[in-house]
């Protein structure tokens, strides 16, 4: 496609040394996100879909572009994840959609094995006191359709006795296993039952919903 190739020349122009730096991969993938976007639509999902859904920006970025992007992160980054975990952390400070969706894809593929982390750790410690659902869901399908395996149900249950954001992310990673046949089990549903869900919050809700309707 066009934009690939627009996405691959532009990339193509600096050195492997700003791999070192997450202050350069962090401006070069601002940079890169509005390759081969129309300028007018950019705008206005910049302007419905930045600060009014809980980014600092919304570009409409389209997902192949993401992927290609993170892909050239890992590849030129030689092995040193640390540095894209730092690189992460980054992303999610500034906070734009464009960063959320990278973040996703990078936690991902990084290789945790080898540096003794966890994939679900890393995202929950991402996490303002605030999230939009979209952007909770972007990682954790993400990390389930790579095949990482489900956070563990302790790790949930602790999750729900901290922050709201924090119960809400037990609560969607609970239902999308669900989803994928990993059924809770009874005293996780009942530990989810005790998470505050705000009245206005009807995603939530239903979704808290159909994780209770499991019991007999």
């Amino acid at each position: 496609m066009k934009e690939y190739t627009v996405l691959d020349e532009f990339l193509a122009e600096y050195e492997d040394s700003v791999h070192t730096s997450e202050k350069k991969l962090l401006k070069i993938t601002r940079e890169a996100y509005p390759i081969g976007i129309p300028a007018l639509i950019m705008k206005s999902s910049t302007d419905r879909l930045g600060s009014s859904a809980g980014y600092s920006f919304h570009l409409g970025t389209p997902d192949g572009l993401l992927r290609r992007l993170a892909s050239w992160l890992i590849t030129k980054n030689n092995g040193n994840h640390k540095l894209l975990l730092k690189f992460n952390e980054k992303l999610w400070k500034r906070h734009g959609r464009e960063d959320v969706a990278l973040s996703a894809i990078l936690i991902a593929n990084l290789d945790h094995a080898s540096m003794k982390t966890n994939p679900w750790k890393i995202f929950r410690s991402c996490l303002r006191k605030k999230e939009p659902i979209d952007g909770l869901l972007l990682t954790i399908e993400e990390l389930l359709r790579s095949g990482r395996e489900m956070p563990t149900e302790s790790l949930r249950k602790m999750w729900s006795k901290k922050r709201l954001v924090d119960g809400h992310l037990a609560i969607l990673v609970t239902y999308n296993g669900m989803i994928r046949g990993i059924d809770p089990s009874l005293d996780m549903v009942s530990c989810l039952e005790n998470i505050n869900i705000p009245s206005n919050d009807s995603v939530i809700t239903r979704i808290m919903s159909k994780i209770s309707a499991i019991k007999p």
